[in-house]
């Protein structure tokens, strides 16, 4: 089982694929996911690449720390970096669903010249409004009070929703990660200049208006709606989103 070891903590990581020309892909889950949530999708993008996944802090098998301030956006982009250097890679692609999508373009907006390109999987850039910020924050912080109430029951269902040992490592991260203090990361939509792609699910109400503000944010971006598919469009729709993301690799 590969494991990075930064900042003190185990990061579980697979790298599937073969190093070639084109930029690998580096893969990230949603809150309360795992990297077990590509499996559909991960041997058709690594074909003609390498691919990444892996678990996040507090999640399935990577480290879950005591320390609350061991969680963050900053820690989240400092090991997404990290995971670049096992890659060996100048740049990548970042495929990001949810919080996973959200932390690709904080990275990118940190490391831009790290990035090749964005695919962004039933996700949200933030709130610029302090209004809809605290609204979101306190579902964070309520779906944090659950997980310590209540242990692992306290996971919704959903077929991304991985295999977690730590309830408290996701109740950080539902607080620390999820939890947003700022507008940074919508700011920088427009600055976005490399080629980019968003994907919802037709049923994911809650992020259908998300990717439309996106799409018209982000020049140039292209955004595809999967008929029929929920919050886990890649899993509801895994054959059309395989050939969706090769389809926008292929034009990089």
């Amino acid at each position: 089982m590969p494991v990075l070891v930064h900042d003190g903590l185990d990061i579980h990581y697979e790298r599937h694929g073969s190093a070639v020309d084109s930029p690998p892909l580096l893969l990230s889950h949603g809150f309360s996911a795992s990297a077990r949530m590509w499996d559909l999708n991960v041997a058709a993008l690594a074909r003609d690449r390498e691919v990444l996944v892996w678990d996040m802090r507090g999640h399935a098998l990577s480290g879950a720390p005591a320390d609350p301030g061991a969680y963050g956006v900053e820690q989240s982009i400092s090991d997404m970096l990290a995971l670049l250097e096992v890659l060996g890679a100048e740049r990548a692609v970042l495929v990001g669903m949810s919080l996973g999508g959200y932390l690709s373009l904080a990275f990118h907006a940190r490391h831009p010249q790290r990035v090749a390109g964005l695919v962004l999987v039933d996700t949200g850039p933030g709130f610029r409004r302090p209004e809809p910020r605290e609204q979101w924050n306190s579902f964070a912080e309520r779906m944090a009070a659950s997980l310590e109430r209540d242990g692992l029951a306290a996971l919704p269902a959903g077929p991304e929703v991985g295999e977690h040992s730590h309830a408290h490592g996701l109740a950080h991260a539902a607080r620390r990660v999820m939890g947003q203090r700022d507008a940074h990361v919508i700011d920088s939509l427009e600055s976005i200049a490399v080629p980019t792609l968003v994907i919802v699910g037709s049923e994911d109400r809650n992020f259908l208006g998300a990717a439309d503000y996106m799409a018209a944010k982000i020049p140039g971006a292209r955004k595809v709606v999967l008929a029929g598919a929920g919050h886990a469009a890649n899993i509801d729709a895994a054959d059309a989103f395989n050939a969706l993301v090769g389809e926008f690799l292929e034009a990089l």
